[in-house]
């Protein structure tokens, strides 16, 4: 279910975390909206990024673009403007049900520096991972994000660096678990019940190295 969460009412709960006063904005003059402000962004991308969380993915059909690449590959594919990165989680040559994956393609620059994926087939499939607005991320990704900004808001403004580690462990585990324990392994398990059993396994593989 979706929150109805705001970018600052998350951080409000962080603050609340840290014994801080609440934030009326981001710009509001306070030394916490401040830090608010300058790490917000980044924190929540970060954070979608680290697993193929079920209500970030989104299947397209890319756009074959006129211009030929310079390579070894015949065609290239734009990328959508709401990817979160130039990683595509599946690429297919077919919208059908059960369509397997292919391997032939990579990622590539068009000759404006855009990021394309380049390929010798004319249709392609993707799914990839779009940012998603706060008011519609589930729950568990609005707690641990709120964890995840405590962690980075705790030395700015306390000058604590033990809260600072105290509220990483408490969103990602310790360095002996790689950093993919504390929450974010609660968050993964109950992200799984919307996901493919490849996707789960493709956690587990990587929470091993």
């Amino acid at each position: 279910m979706a929150t109805g969460d705001t970018s600052v009412s998350i951080c409000n709960k962080s603050l609340l975390y840290l014994g801080a006063e609440a934030i009326t904005s981001f710009t509001d003059g306070t030394l916490s909206g401040n830090a608010c402000s300058v790490i917000y962004n980044d924190v929540k991308r970060a954070t979608m990024s680290m697993y193929a969380w079920s209500f970030t993915i989104k299947k397209i059909q890319l756009n074959k673009e006129v211009a030929t690449p310079v390579s070894e590959w015949s065609n290239q594919f734009a990328f959508p403007n709401d990817m979160l990165s130039n990683v595509p989680r599946a690429v297919r040559t077919s919208s059908s049900a059960g369509a397997p994956t292919t391997t032939d393609w990579e990622v590539g620059q068009s000759s404006t520096g855009t990021a394309v994926l380049l390929t010798n087939y004319d249709t392609i499939y993707i799914d990839y991972q779009k940012e998603v607005s706060e008011t519609l991320m589930p729950h568990h990704f609005v707690q641990l994000l709120a964890y995840q900004l405590a962690w980075h808001l705790a030395e700015v403004l306390t000058d604590q660096t033990a809260k600072a580690e105290f509220w990483r462990n408490i969103a990602l585990g310790s360095p002996s678990e790689g950093f993919r324990g504390g929450y974010f392994r609660q968050a993964v398990f109950i992200d799984s019940a919307g996901q493919t059993p490849s996707s789960i396994q493709d956690y587990l593989l990587t929470d091993v190295r």
